[in-house]
């Protein structure tokens, strides 16, 4: 089976919990269900290479694009985002597509979704795969512990700010964004496409502010009392990442009663770009345990 995929074409519109989200779905309706979730800048397009060979192993697939982001509504305020509610949209997800267990997959702050609702909610992950997104349980302790990662994450603090985020990332045509995706990769990895369907997503009313809000979430993280997590998970890990360190992977493994994690060596943190075939295979091996 061979799936084409264009970043601007129109997917399915679902109603989840209490705003309505876009996705891709593709795949056998019988199929074990696999929801995928990017991050921060994406949108659903970031999975492009992986939705046709999950598909092909015969999986259901939904790629969302996350509240906020792209063509799915972008509730106002930061409270809209914390982790608690998009977790919760996960699990809207599956009820609206009538599955009571699926797998994850997540990518950046889609990892610590998946993260996060496969702690909140391990009677319905059946597996969890993550890719280069650290468990929001440990993020902090181990920057407190390590400074270099502190340093990598000042980015963070920045976008704390109101309003000047916006201003800065949007001027030139967004051209702050492209560089984060062009000078953090390996050369090649996004193309001209690529970089036209970003910027339009980016250009939908409201979405750069609400994509923000994920992180301007971020002090109001919930309380968790055990992090842990139950389902197998694959940690899968492009070890040249350059926000985050190797050591947050190795300290979210150690919350997982059953983890593994895939080594990258020559990848980045956009892995899954970079190294599709190796990614593609470590998720459908993983998968069909």
């Amino acid at each position: 089976m061979s799936l084409a995929f264009d970043p601007q074409q129109p997917g399915v519109r679902r109603r989840v919990g209490g705003v309505t989200l876009h996705m891709i779905e593709a795949g056998p309706e019988d199929g074990p269900l696999v929801i995928l979730l990017h991050g921060f800048p994406e949108f659903w397009w970031g999975w492009r290479y992986q939705i046709a060979p999950l598909v092909d192993a015969g999986f259901r697939v939904i790629a969302p694009d996350q509240r906020g982001y792209n063509l799915s509504d972008k509730p106002q305020g930061r409270r809209a985002y914390d982790l608690d509610i998009l977790a919760k949209d996960v699990i809207g997800l599956a009820d609206a597509v009538g599955r009571t267990a699926f797998s994850l997959v997540g990518h950046d702050w889609g990892g610590l979704v998946a993260w996060w609702t496969a702690s909140r909610y391990p009677e319905r992950v059946a597996k969890l795969a993550i890719l280069n997104a650290p468990h929001p349980a440990i993020a902090g302790t181990y920057m407190r512990l390590h400074p270099s990662q502190m340093v990598k994450s000042l980015y963070v603090g920045f976008f704390q700010i109101p309003r000047l985020p916006e201003a800065v990332l949007s001027a030139d045509n967004y051209r702050s964004l492209k560089d984060a995706l062009l000078r953090t990769s390996r050369p090649g990895t996004f193309s001209e496409q690529d970089i036209a369907g970003y910027e339009q997503a980016w250009s939908q009313p409201g979405a750069l502010t609400a994509m923000l809000n994920w992180y301007r979430a971020l002090p109001f993280k919930p309380d968790m009392n055990d992090p842990g997590i139950s389902p197998p998970t694959l940690v899968i890990w492009g070890a040249r990442d350059r926000f985050l360190e190797k050591g947050l992977a190795e300290a979210s493994l150690a919350l997982c009663r059953s983890g593994n994690v895939v080594w990258i060596d020559d990848a980045t943190h956009w892995v899954q770009h970079e190294e599709p075939d190796r990614v593609n295979a470590a998720l459908v091996g993983f998968l069909n345990l």
